[in-house]
């Protein structure tokens, strides 16, 4: 992909198109003001406040600074300052233009934005509010959907609604559904005659309904979204008077071969279709007291690498269609990782450290969820320890080099950190969900934390794949790779998320899910995207045709 085309996740607030962002006090306000010309690609305008992959790629960002370098922020009020629209939800014009993979890559991103709303209420106090002042539809509804509380203005049009399915012949698919049900607890026929209407619902029957919290008059709105906003920031622990941490733009080389950052490195090769991550271990002493940790800020190593690797992989999700197995490797000293956990965990209740562990999460379940085939290959020179063996773990298959003297040994190491603090999208931590949280093989794993476990007691443990000896090691490796490239793409995807979610069903776990597989199949339906499609033919006057088979 030219550099030219490719998307870029970085950005800052000075080169906002589509977001106000406001501070007063404990509230911040984040006003959704889409610039119809300032699509990320051409051919549509983003009228009535409709976002693209662009709009919530400033959203995600401005999260990010809200926790990081606002932490006395306890309230998010998410509002449009448009006049009577709220949001109308994804460009419905760039959905018809698009490619199939961009839109479910973008319906990806905008679910683990969304999801990441709702981590932030769960783990780091940070509350959020939708300030509903005007009509909100479909993806709008969505990220309403993922505020602690919905607020909607009573002028007696405003009206909250999920029309996909009448207009488009598509599903509600960023979370919509599932939200509705799982979260909202709408009734099962109420949701039916919701999502197959296109008018929506407003007034007092959208609370009785579930589908908002409270309504309030026009002329008492910004009073009730004040009060409400306050009274959510009391639920709050988020320090009214420490120092934020600026999220300074990242250092990073791109060209043909990969990305290149100074902790995550990433080789491409084309010919073969995989990509080599590479994450290294500080490699200067790193801070141990907090006033040192804070002052690092940005570059404190856990929080630089996380920030590196989730811009890694929003790339290579994006840019990188064709290449479709990612190798983790780690080098470096395991002891610095070791110890740079064990600071995360002795400050874990520190507002700063509670943000990089979130930021951390974040970032390794989108390994979870990424339609690439995962392989880490545990070598001489890996620090697979603590926060980077979560990478293995992440792993569809891990190789572990069973060497012939000790001088050439490989080693990982387990902490705490493995254990808990950076569940998937189950709940579950990545051994727990190896293992079937079955006792015995959890506890014998426990009871090596801290200890270089070599290649013989990791597949004893079974906490790798395979230990091919120096002999048989590139061999082995080799062969995988090319029959993994040899599959079916298609097959993979739903073969990985499958076998990688094997554990309870969440609320998460059924949005991706029903991303993954029914909207998935539903958007490459000629109903919905067929030349007499409704998503193709929306806004053109003609009625869609469909196939009247049920399958």
């Amino acid at each position: 992909m030219s550099h030219d085309s490719r998307v870029d996740y970085q950005i800052d607030p000075s080169h906002y198109k589509h977001w106000k962002v406001s501070y007063d006090g404990s509230i911040a306000t984040l006003a959704m003001d889409t610039a119809e010309d300032g699509g990320l690609r051409p051919g549509y305008k983003l009228k009535l406040n409709s976002y693209d992959l662009g709009v919530d790629i400033e959203l995600h960002d401005a999260l990010q600074r809200i926790r990081f370098e606002h932490p006395e922020i306890r309230t998010v009020v998410l509002t449009s300052a448009k006049e009577r629209i709220f949001c109308s939800g994804a460009n419905i014009f760039m959905l018809g233009l698009s490619s199939h993979a961009w839109k479910v890559n973008f319906c990806k991103f905008t679910n683990e934005t969304r999801n990441g709303i709702e981590d932030s209420s769960r783990h780091s106090g940070l509350k959020f509010l939708a300030a509903i002042n005007g009509a909100c539809a479909g993806g709008g509804y969505e990220v309403a959907l993922a505020c602690d509380h919905l607020l909607l203005v009573d002028d007696r049009s405003s009206a909250v609604s999920l029309p996909e399915v009448p207009l488009l012949g598509v599903l509600p698919g960023t979370g919509g559904l599932t939200r509705v049900t799982d979260k909202r607890r709408v009734r099962h026929d109420h949701a039916d005659i919701f999502c197959t209407t296109t008018e929506g619902v407003r007034g007092q029957r959208a609370v009785d309904w579930r589908l908002v919290d409270e309504i309030a008059k026009s002329a008492v709105f910004a009073d009730a979204v004040k009060t409400r906003a306050l009274a959510l920031a009391e639920q709050s622990d988020r320090p009214a008077d420490a120092q934020g941490v600026k999220l300074v733009p990242l250092d990073r080389g791109i060209d043909e071969k990969g990305l290149h950052y100074e902790f995550v490195d990433v080789q491409i090769d084309r010919s073969k279709r995989h990509a080599t991550f590479t994450v290294k271990a500080p490699s200067a002493p790193q801070p141990t007291e907090i006033d040192a940790v804070v002052a690092a800020g940005a570059h404190w190593w856990p929080l630089q690498f996380a920030r590196e690797l989730d811009d890694a992989i929003l790339s290579m999700r994006t840019n990188e269609l064709d290449i479709g197995t990612w190798i983790f490797k780690t080098e470096g000293d395991a002891a610095a990782v070791l110890a740079a956990d064990a600071t995360l965990l002795r400050h874990e209740s520190h507002w700063f450290v509670r943000e990089t562990l979130g930021m951390l999460r974040r970032t390794l379940a989108r390994i979870d969820v990424s339609s690439r085939s995962i392989f880490a290959l545990v070598e001489p020179g890996s620090c697979f320890a603590g926060t980077l063996l979560e990478l293995a773990l992440a792993a569809d298959r891990s190789y572990m080099l069973a060497a012939g003297d000790i001088s050439n040994a490989a080693f990982l190491t387990l902490d705490a950190t493995n254990f808990g603090r950076y569940p998937m999208v189950t709940g579950q931590a990545r051994i727990a969900r190896r293992f079937y949280e079955e006792t015995g093989p959890l506890d014998a794993a426990r009871a090596v934390i801290g200890e270089p476990v070599d290649a013989d007691t990791a597949n004893r443990l079974g906490l790798v794949t395979a230990t091919p000896d120096e002999l048989d090691w590139a061999d082995e490796v080799r062969i995988a790779l090319e029959e993994r490239a040899a599959l079916s793409p298609d097959s993979l995807t739903g073969l990985e998320a499958n076998l990688r979610f094997n554990g309870p069903e969440t609320m998460e776990t059924r949005i991706f899910g029903r991303l993954t597989a029914w909207q998935n199949w539903i958007f490459v339906r000629p109903n919905a995207s067929g030349e007499k499609g409704a998503l193709k033919l929306y806004g053109k006057g003609e009625k869609a045709q469909f196939d009247l088979n049920r399958v």
